[in-house]
């Protein structure tokens, strides 16, 4: 029986590709623009009410915007997987860098005797960006995945881990409107940092994609011909993609 790959010719998997490209730019996009707003609410927010999560989440979308412009770089030459090496790296920077901002602000905000002050603004901007921020991930995994991209679905994690730290601001500006609970966001935010580590470390190895076995649904990725050589699950495509 023939493989589903062959089915396909070449003319359907550039068009394809070229689908999946734009798909991705379009939804790059869109996560630089709903985050530099997001960053502009939450640190203007995080001033008014005296907040260290506010003003860390605002900076975490800071750096989820150097996440999505690599990609958005890596995707706007010619050759997108010239470039993928590259973007990687600056996914994998960010993540350590978020990790590290989040770890120090947490140590100092659990440290401190200040308090913060109620901020609406910020439960709304954090109840949104916990809406949003899924359906963008999953929609950048997707496409990612069936076109081979391990710095498009990397991408897609970051966007995805800014999903955690909207669920974290969330509940730790409530607990701490309700009850006064100053502590609750800093703890939690320290495993968030935890999980940018896991995620920066195999955003730099080149691990981060583990693309759809190959399918009549997804026939841009192939299985690498020595999948144990590079770590590679069975069913997946860790290591390259078709050309």
């Amino acid at each position: 029986m023939a493989s589903p790959l062959l089915q396909v010719d070449q003319g359907t998997l550039a068009a394809r590709r070229a689908v999946l490209a734009r798909r991705v730019r379009l939804l790059v996009a869109a996560t630089i623009t709903y985050n530099v707003i997001e960053a502009v609410v939450a640190i203007t927010a995080g001033a008014a009410a005296s907040s260290t999560a506010l003003i860390g989440f605002g900076l975490d979308s800071v750096i989820e915007v150097s996440s999505a412009a690599a990609v958005a770089w890596q995707f706007a030459g010619r050759d997108p997987e010239a470039r993928e090496k590259v973007a990687l790296r600056v996914i994998a920077v960010s993540f350590f860098a978020l990790a590290a901002y989040v770890t120090v602000e947490s140590v100092r905000a659990l440290a401190s005797d200040g308090q913060a002050e109620h901020s609406t603004v910020g439960l709304v901007l954090a109840a949104l960006s916990l809406l949003i921020m899924p359906v963008l991930s999953a929609a950048q995994r997707r496409a990612g995945r069936e076109l081979g991209s391990r710095s498009a679905v990397a991408d897609s994690k970051q966007t995805l881990l800014c999903t955690y730290l909207s669920a974290v601001l969330l509940v730790g500006l409530g607990l701490n409107s309700l009850f006064g609970w100053s502590w609750a966001d800093p703890l939690a935010a320290l495993v968030i940092a935890g999980v940018a580590i896991k995620e920066g470390r195999e955003a730099w190895r080149g691990d981060a994609c583990c693309a759809v076995p190959v399918s009549a649904d997804h026939p841009l990725t192939v299985q690498p011909q020595n999948a144990a050589a590079c770590a590679c699950k069975p069913g997946c495509s860790c290591c390259g993609d078709a050309r």
